[in-house]
């Protein structure tokens, strides 16, 4: 029997690891062009409101639970304790930004070991800046400030962009594109928060003819079974996804004698479950081009997240998916969802399911929509609603996120090109 090596064939567990005991959420943060800067690591609220505890919890979990993700740059919130005591160290320096929070009184010892975490090669930022802010005479040591723009007005942010002079300004909690293309005008240079995930219709609305194609594939692997002769003369057919599917089954596959050549050799090696997996990632990876990595890896993740929730559901996991992967086209196409399903022929349960219905698998997409916008509150309400502990959906959420970045990875690998 062959052996799988790849996340895209593994099975699915039914009984995800129980760690963490609370949601861990990675906001993606993106330049005005939405390329991926880095990730800002947010913690949701736990048995007890212990800033120290949660640190030391978030960098537990971030170093334990998202090994693949530590080439990425993460904005890792610390305490006083957390840098003088040297905790942090524990990060990587080269892909970690020391956030100092709120609050944070500047004295000589911290001053000084803010200067010996910058010499290891660590970046500092201050967090939630406000103008008159008493972290001020830390500013020569840091790269970046950070602010909240809901809180923030136009005379506020002209301060923070003074005192931010020479450095990076990060606005957070950014909601549309209208206003990071306030914030860029006002000259802030990163941007974190939902605006992202939202499609940027510049253009007609219409589906591009282009990606037809992509639509097709995405109604024959809504069939069940999954229809191998329809997929293999789609994916066959577009140069970019057939080379994409054959990359992603030769990794998949590392133990096949051989390099698998052809579509049909790849799509008879494994199940209908990896079929679906490994030709939505190919799809995310075509149509994402080259929009933000953060689009496509919200794509991934989403849909492992739905997958991996189905068991506790009493749902199948590969139309579930699918519809995680079917949630995010509108970001991916950029096209109204409406308009989109317009020419997406799914099962009626599918669509009725992306429409809202109530129903628990639209319940699972209104969750994991909230974990990536931090809506605690949200995921605490639909926690309760769907009956799973919240240790399931943590855990879940951290085992999509890992896959996600690992099959970007495979995406982005020398030689994947499009």
């Amino acid at each position: 029997m062959t052996a799988f090596a790849s996340p895209l064939v593994s099975p699915i567990d039914p009984q995800p690891p129980a760690a963490p005991a609370r949601y861990l959420s990675r906001q993606p943060i993106v330049d005005f062009r939405r390329q991926l800067f880095g990730y800002q690591l947010l913690l949701g609220p736990g048995r007890n409101d212990d800033p120290e505890q949660a640190t030391r919890e978030m960098i537990d979990h971030w170093l334990m639970l998202l090994p693949e993700a530590l080439a990425r740059i993460a904005f890792v919130r610390c305490t006083r304790a957390a840098l003088v005591e040297g905790l942090v160290n524990l990060l990587p320096s080269q892909s970690t930004v020391l956030c100092i929070a709120p609050g944070i009184v500047p004295d000589p010892e911290l001053t000084s070991r803010c200067q010996l975490l910058r010499s290891q090669g660590y970046r500092l930022a201050l967090d939630n800046f406000l103008p008159d802010d008493p972290r001020t005479p830390l500013l020569e040591l840091v790269d970046c400030i950070h602010f909240d723009f809901p809180t923030s007005n136009h005379d506020a942010r002209q301060a923070i962009y003074r005192a931010a002079a020479g450095r990076r300004s990060l606005a957070g909690n950014v909601e549309t594109e209208v206003h990071v293309r306030l914030l860029h005008s006002e000259g802030c240079s990163l941007f974190q928060g939902p605006f992202y995930a939202q499609p940027t219709l510049s253009h007609s609305p219409a589906v591009p003819k282009s990606y037809l194609t992509y639509l097709r594939l995405l109604s024959a692997l809504d069939r069940e079974p999954a229809d191998l002769r329809t997929i293999e003369k789609l994916v066959s057919a577009d140069a970019s996804l057939c080379y994409r599917v054959l990359r992603l089954a030769n990794s998949a596959l590392q133990a096949h004698p051989g390099e698998i050549s052809t579509v049909r050799e790849a799509l008879l090696m494994i199940g209908d479950g990896a079929v679906r997996r490994m030709a939505t990632v190919a799809i995310a990876g075509t149509l994402a081009g080259e929009r933000s990595a953060a689009v496509l890896e919200l794509a991934l993740s989403r849909a492992r997240f739905c997958e991996l929730l189905a068991p506790a559901l009493a749902e199948d996991p590969a139309p579930m998916y699918l519809l995680g992967m079917i949630s995010t086209l509108e970001s991916l196409l950029e096209a109204p969802l409406h308009t989109i399903l317009e020419s997406l022929p799914l099962r009626p349960e599918m669509k009725s399911a992306l429409a809202g219905d109530g129903s628990r698998a639209a319940q699972s997409l209104d969750l994991v929509r909230g974990l990536e916008a931090c809506d605690w509150i949200e995921c605490q309400h639909l926690q309760h609603q769907l009956g799973i502990p919240e240790n399931t959906i943590a855990a879940a959420h951290v085992d999509a996120l890992r896959w996600s970045s690992s099959m970007l990875a495979t995406l982005a690998a020398p030689g994947n090109a499009s």
